[in-house]
């Protein structure tokens, strides 16, 4: 087991995984959504090549409509 901190809060995970398997294990949506691993914002492209591993931390943003 990892332990990572997503949007602020500690949870394990299994073992290394990618940002877009990530989103998948904690039911987070993939549209309308930013992803920032260690302060540094990841395209979405790369989703499925940028691995998330030990005590990395990530911020999962969702943008929000309004007038």
């Amino acid at each position: 087991m990892i332990t990572i901190v997503l949007n602020g809060e500690k949870k394990e995970i299994e073992s290394e995984v990618t940002i877009d398997r990530l989103l998948d294990l904690f039911s987070l949506p993939k549209q309308r959504v930013a992803v920032e691993l260690n302060k540094e914002v990841i395209s979405r492209r790369d989703w499925e090549q940028t691995r998330v591993g030990e005590s990395d931390k990530i911020e999962v943003v969702h943008f929000v409509g309004g007038g």
